[in-house]
């Protein structure tokens, strides 16, 4: 497969080699040059990316020996391509005349250089090394049985069993089966930490941590240091918070109230959510009776409704939506995804959705990838520029549509909740805050960005991983497990990206406040309606301004494009706005109470 690259390289040798008199007649000789490159470039890189995804793809949603080969096979060839000695020469070559070269230019020529270092072919055996690793971690991921109680359970058995008991016996027996994949998944995210800090290492970054946040134009300090000011601004509110729950939590399970909250008392198997807790905002009932193909049918009308073209026919041939039926023996990776195939019109997302709220707000997530994926693919936008202005911005779009999605007058409008229903104001902002909202924050700002860019750009020793995990979740979130944690486990390889999408969590932070801040200026600037309830049901002018952010793709600097779509800078000013009339309330409730847990 490999050898298909080969008349490729061959040109960019020839390019390499040629006179500068060969450019002589043009205007701008070296944006020529560039755009000779890139042409090539960018047909390869959209070919290539098809093939390593459908590869992908088949490998995530049928596990078998023979689909990891294919996926094994395709990501070499894909590497191949990306970190080509002479495509990265060239691409350096180019950019040493940045001045001379227009930004849409050096933006896709900063890009070929990101690509080629998660497999820089200047060291072809640690890429084949990686890449073997990778698809092997993937095949362990996707396959892992449950066990309880001896019996085999799905990842939505653990989630619906977590909703639903109250018997803190058999919560802490769901929450301790659930951490058993991390055992399994340990050496080898052992041996992927230095596979990947040695790729990032070969194209001159210092660890690969510090390569995951260079789409942000920033270093793994200053992420770090962005994250920390997340939680700096947000903690009077997440105290507050954290000590409301924790009464609440403990008058449901008939316990004293505890410091830290135990782990397997709240409902998210990585406490990263708290819900179930707002009660005047449950709306579970209004699912009964409902399908699965209702809940990804509204996804798609939300968008619809706001001016965006339906999903293309082949999401809903290629797309992989319900929970595996019982008895077939099938593995498929279990978390929600949206794929962009061939950074074309090949839209799919990867499911297991099933009729209740959690899986309604998920489907209006995910659709918010793949609509996406459907404004930036314009000719405008090269194939290798097909992507977020940052990677937080593909997660904020999803993140903003779910928030949308949760407000009681769009249920309302669009028939879940009935005409004459009653909105608990509170209740319903308490539900935001709760999930994910605010404790989302410290989960992905706090234990997963701090534990990741300590395995990767810290070097942490491997025998001290669970304990750096279980302090970080104790130090920001307040939460600790049912009985100590030994480094027999690895509790944090029990989330999928840790193993299949490492160093990306701190995008999901950003999204957070990214959501509350377009949220804001579409509930003031458009819909004249406040923030805490409104409807984008319907609404063109809502989709014509999302268009306008979404269409651009990462052909401008992330933050000029959020300047110019909300008129200030990127920051927590709207989540606190958003939150202000809670806070009040929870101080009320709180009063007379310890808050927080130190």
């Amino acid at each position: 497969m490999i050898r298909v690259l080969y008349p490729f390289r061959s040109f960019v040798n020839a390019l390499l080699l040629a006179s500068p008199v060969a450019y002589a007649a043009t205007v701008n000789p070296t944006q020529e040059r560039a755009d000779r490159f890139l042409t090539l470039a960018n047909a390869a890189y959209q070919a290539l990316t098809t093939v390593n995804s459908e590869a992908t793809w088949v490998a995530s949603t049928d596990v078998s020996p023979a689909h990891d080969a294919a996926a094994e096979a395709a990501g070499k060839a894909y590497a191949a391509f990306n970190g080509n000695p002479a495509i990265v020469t060239e691409a350096k070559y180019l950019l040493a005349h940045r001045a001379e070269l227009n930004e849409l230019t050096w933006r896709q020529l900063d890009r070929v250089l990101l690509n080629a270092a998660e497999g820089p072919m200047t060291n072809p055996k640690l890429v084949s090394e990686r890449i073997a690793a990778e698809t092997h971690q993937a095949s362990l991921l996707n396959g892992f049985e449950f066990k309880l109680h001896g019996k085999t359970v799905t990842a939505n058995d653990i989630d619906n069993l977590l909703q639903s008991s109250t018997d803190l016996a058999e919560r802490r027996a769901v929450w301790e089966a659930s951490k058993a994949s991390g055992v399994t998944l340990r050496d080898g995210l052992v041996k992927l930490r230095d596979l990947r800090n040695g790729v990032a290492k070969e194209m001159g970054y210092p660890d690969y941590f510090s390569l995951q946040v260079a789409r942000y134009g920033m270093t793994a300090d200053e992420m770090i240091a962005l994250n920390d000011d997340f939680m700096r601004v947000l903690r009077p509110l997440y105290l507050q918070l954290h000590t409301w729950a924790k009464y609440k939590l403990a008058e449901k399970y008939h316990q004293p109230v505890p410091k830290l909250i135990p782990a397997h008392w709240i409902n998210n198997r990585w406490a990263q959510e708290w819900d179930g807790l707002a009660d005047g905002a449950d709306l579970t009932p209004y699912f009964q009776g409902r399908t699965a193909e209702f809940v990804i049918k509204s996804a798609e009308r939300f968008y619809t409704g706001i001016g965006f073209a339906p999903l293309p026919a082949t999401f809903w041939t290629r797309s992989d939506l319900y929970p595996v039926p019982a008895g077939d023996p099938r593995k498929k990776n279990t978390h929600a995804s949206c794929w962009h195939i061939d950074l074309a019109t090949d839209i799919r997302s990867l499911q297991s959705i099933e009729p209740n709220p959690w899986w309604f707000f998920t489907a209006h997530h995910e659709l918010g990838h793949g609509y996406y994926f459907m404004s930036y693919t314009r000719p405008e936008v090269p194939p290798l520029l097909r992507d977020g202005a940052n990677p937080g911005f593909h997660e904020g779009f999803g993140e903003l549509i779910a928030l949308a999605s949760s407000q009681a007058p769009y249920l309302k409008s669009v028939g879940i909740l009935p005409a004459d229903y009653k909105v608990d104001e509170t209740a319903f902002l308490l539900g935001n805050a709760l999930s994910p909202g605010v404790p989302f924050i410290y989960w992905s700002s706090g234990v997963i960005a701090h534990w990741e860019a300590d395995i990767y750009a810290h070097n942490l020793p491997a025998s001290e991983w669970n304990a750096r995990w279980w302090h970080y979740v104790r130090k920001f979130q307040g939460v600790e497990p049912p009985a100590a944690r030994g480094e027999e486990f690895c509790d944090a390889a029990t989330k999928t990206h840790i193993n299949d999408t490492p160093a990306y969590y701190h995008n999901y932070a950003f999204a957070q406040v990214f959501k509350y801040q377009l949220h804001d200026y579409i509930a003031r600037k458009i819909l004249h309606q406040p923030p805490q309830a409104c409807s984008y049901a319907g609404n063109k002018a809502v989709g014509d301004f999302l268009k306008s952010v979404m269409e651009k793709g990462a052909t401008e600097d992330w933050r000029k494009v959020m300047k110019e779509a909300t008129g200030e800078e990127f920051s927590t000013r709207a989540m606190l706005d958003y939150y202000a009339p809670l806070m009040k309330w929870l101080e009320e409730q709180n009063k007379g109470r310890p808050i927080g847990w130190e």
